[in-house]
C-alpha cells in the first residue's frame, strides 16, 4: 500500500483507506473521495504541493499533507 503522495502523473490506483480528523475525512468524502474509488494522479503544482487528482469528471486539488492520509493501491 502507498499514499497518494506516492503516485506519479498519469497514474491510476484504488483508494484504499482515507485516515487522519474526521473533519479532513468528512470533507474528502463530500468531494466524493471514497474507499473502493479509482482515481487518476493527473499533476503536481509547479512548486510540488498540492497535487492534482481526478475521480471521475471531476478534478481535485490535495495539499500534500491531505494526500498523505489518503492509502492507495496502484493499478
Amino acid at each position: 500500500m502507498s499514499s497518494l503522495t506516492d503516485l506519479k502523473p498519469g497514474q491510476f490506483a484504488m483508494v484504499e483507506a482515507i485516515s487522519g480528523e474526521p473533519s479532513l475525512i468528512q470533507r474528502l468524502s463530500e468531494f466524493g473521495l471514497f474507499e473502493g474509488e479509482r482515481i487518476e494522479f493527473v499533476a503536481f503544482a509547479p512548486l510540488g504541493d498540492p497535487i492534482e487528482i481526478r475521480i471521475g469528471d471531476t478534478r481535485l486539488s490535495l495539499r500534500l499533507r491531505e494526500a498523505a492520509c489518503v492509502t492507495v493501491r496502484p493499478l
